[in-house]
């Protein structure tokens, strides 16, 4: 007995459509119960970047109104200095490196409020990931005698992300930031926030 084959294409029946509506539910649902196992995989293990304090509830990032991360670096003399240790005091962080030429106009305004309102300014200077002896010169160059850091591989300036030099941050008695200056300030501006940050003038 002869069958016709035909190449004509088959016309669908009434159960395709159905079959194919379910098959679709059926891998989405799937998919749903795959992901929310992986974000209870993931949410048990995972911990947020973001650190809080429970004295004071503040969030610890590197931006306004915001607890200042804290740090331990070595400065050149080889002392240990740790930021969360200048609690009480006003502290002014400087993230610089001796090739920025604005960096070096800078100093000299630095170091002379320094000398003028130790010791309720502490100045920490960041240098950007450079030999110690070149920042060491720069130091004796410019008579700095506040703290000058070393950051091997730049992690500090990553951790307060750092986007360009000179950059200044000004942190609070209680170790909140207040003021975030990206660029060179002037004298007048460097004295005003000062002023905002409670340093007589």
């Amino acid at each position: 007995m002869e069958h016709e084959i035909s190449n004509e294409p088959a016309l669908p029946t009434q159960e395709t459509p159905r079959r194919s509506f379910s098959g679709i539910w059926g891998a989405v649902l799937v998919g749903l119960g795959i992901g929310l196992i992986l974000l209870a995989i993931v949410g048990r293990f995972w911990q947020p970047a973001v650190e809080t304090n429970s004295n004071d509830g503040l969030d610890t990032a590197p931006v306004r109104g915001s607890l200042a991360p804290d740090f331990e670096l070595a400065d050149i003399s080889g002392e240990q200095v740790a930021l969360s240790d200048l609690r009480g005091r006003v502290v002014l962080i400087n993230f610089w490196a001796t090739w920025c030429g604005p960096c070096r106009v800078e100093m000299p305004a630095l170091q002379s409020r320094y000398e003028r309102y130790r010791p309720d300014l502490a100045v920490l200077a960041v240098d950007f990931d450079e030999p110690e002896d070149l920042v060491r010169d720069f130091a004796q160059e410019f008579g700095l005698t506040f703290n000058v850091l070393l950051d091997p591989g730049a992690a500090i300036q990553t951790l307060y992300q750092v986007r360009g030099y000179p950059t200044s941050v000004f942190v609070d008695e209680q170790g909140v930031i207040r003021i975030i200056h990206i660029g060179i300030m002037a004298d007048s501006q460097l004295d005003g926030y000062l002023a905002e940050m409670g340093l007589a003038q």
